[in-house]
């Protein structure tokens, strides 16, 4: 699969060239048929499908539209699968026209979307916070006899979370009880989302919060797999994921990342550092550890979430206290380091940035490395320093360089401005490499055909 994987490397361009000179070749061009075998990279549907399962797996959903085009031009019929995998592959990219692109597509070949696509597609709704398209699927779904299924009902809830809608979810709910649906820990981490998109946010939004942890407790996990949500084992797509959880990237990852039981509190911790509420937060721990008495404790995501609420709340000290405490006695993860450092440096106080210095200093020392996406995080955040030596951001650079990593093009943007803001000489080593990099990344990331 050479000729595959050399496409793939092709960023936001699918060789259309290569199919327009099959179209062309088939009218009778003097294309040779060895030409078109070197310069392809899909001849029928199977292979299609392989393409862009691939893409969808390695997270590149912005090309799906690329290769669906250069599959039209090459002539070749998509099939059902072809479909599912590209309304999967939307989602997972929270891209929204593309997904109804893809279902009207669809449409126009005579096959008609079935639940498990009313799901992704609602789904793709909720993590673009757009919930009057969750509303417009739901009514086409009742027009065209789609019978709705748990799952629908709690992507629905979640769509219309995402903007704080809380009547509407109240509405979700009414209709879950009156089709005999019981509220499971989606539901209530549906709700809690809801009050925590809400705006103004009041007295009552962490009261309610609250209320809704303590009501989610009647409710017990049992791990299953069904056919309700056989579609979505299939598709390598986590409830977690199908309801736009906060946990979804981390679900699947090994050694405790995620306990999924505690699903209720992760989100109701999640909310708490997403609305700054240091108390409500103290509350959930302490109903957490009652809870728990049996030994359970705090999985890395609810560390993460309880340090993010400290430090966005000005509390150094408390986000140091639980991140010592957890680290003596397990392994950390990479993510706490980074979420401790990058927390640390808002505002960019001395003592922040020390700590946060310090933070990155010990992730070294235990050999944990900086990937893609964490280093990223960490250098937008350093590069944001107006003040000082620019030491953590000088350092954070440094680490990626060390392992021929490339930040994304926003963090070298922003790194490359703060090194300018400073006397520094044109000639500098360090801001002639910065400079390079930032060209590089500004001519591989040109503008592409299709973009949201």
């Amino acid at each position: 699969m050479a000729l595959l994987k050399h496409s793939l490397l092709l960023q936001g361009r699918f060789r259309h060239a290569a199919a327009a000179a099959s179209f062309t070749a088939r009218r009778g061009a003097a294309t040779s048929t060895e030409e078109y075998q070197r310069r392809n990279y899909a001849e029928n549907a199977s292979e299609y499908n392989t393409v862009m399962g691939s893409l969808v797996a390695q997270r590149r959903p912005y090309l799906l539209r690329d290769a669906y085009d250069d599959m039209m031009l090459d002539g070749v019929q998509p099939v059902r699968d072809t479909f599912h995998t590209l309304i999967v592959g939307t989602m997972k990219g929270s891209r929204l026209q593309d997904a109804l692109y893809f279902r009207d597509q669809m449409k126009e070949m005579g096959l008609q979307p079935d639940v498990n696509i009313y799901n992704f597609l609602i789904s793709t709704c909720g993590k673009c916070k757009n919930s009057d398209a969750a509303i417009m699927l739901l009514e086409e779904m009742k027009a065209h006899g789609v019978k709705l299924k748990g799952e629908t009902y709690i992507c629905l809830l979640n769509a219309l979370a995402a903007t704080g809608r809380t009547d509407q979810v109240y509405a979700i709910v009414s209709d879950m009880s009156a089709a005999g649906l019981g509220l499971n820990k989606y539901c209530y981490a549906g709700l809690i989302t809801a009050f925590k998109n809400k705006t103004p946010t009041t007295e009552e939004t962490m009261a309610k919060i609250l209320d809704f942890v303590e009501q989610s407790k009647g409710w017990k996990y049992v791990e299953r797999v069904s056919k309700d949500n056989a579609e979505n084992v299939m598709m390598n797509v986590s409830e977690e994921e199908l309801y736009n959880l906060p946990t979804a990237e981390y679900v699947n990852r090994r050694g405790g990342f995620v306990v999924k039981q505690f699903t209720v509190y992760h989100v109701a911790m999640h909310a708490c550092a997403e609305l700054r509420s240091k108390e409500t937060l103290d509350v959930l721990l302490e109903m957490f550890n009652k809870d728990n008495r049996d030994g359970s404790t705090y999985d890395i995501f609810m560390v993460m979430q309880a340090m993010r609420c400290y430090l966005r709340c000005g509390d150094i000290d408390s986000a140091v206290k639980m991140f010592e405490e957890y680290t003596s006695s397990r392994v950390p993860a990479a993510e706490l380091y980074v979420t401790l450092a990058e927390g640390a440096m808002i505002g960019y106080t001395p003592r922040g940035m020390q700590v946060a210095q310090e933070t990155i200093e010990k992730m070294v020392s235990r050999n944990f490395f900086l990937n893609a996406r964490l280093g990223t995080d960490l250098l937008l955040a350093a590069a944001g320093e107006r003040t000082g030596g620019y030491t953590t951001a000088n350092y954070v650079w440094d680490l990626l360089q060390s392992r021929n990593i490339i930040p994304s093009l926003p963090a070298v943007e922003a790194y490359y401005k703060g090194l300018k803001e400073r006397e520094i000489p044109a000639d500098d080593p360090r801001l002639l490499n910065v400079t390079r990099v930032l060209d590089n990344l500004n001519a591989r990331f040109g503008p592409r055909r299709n973009i949201q």
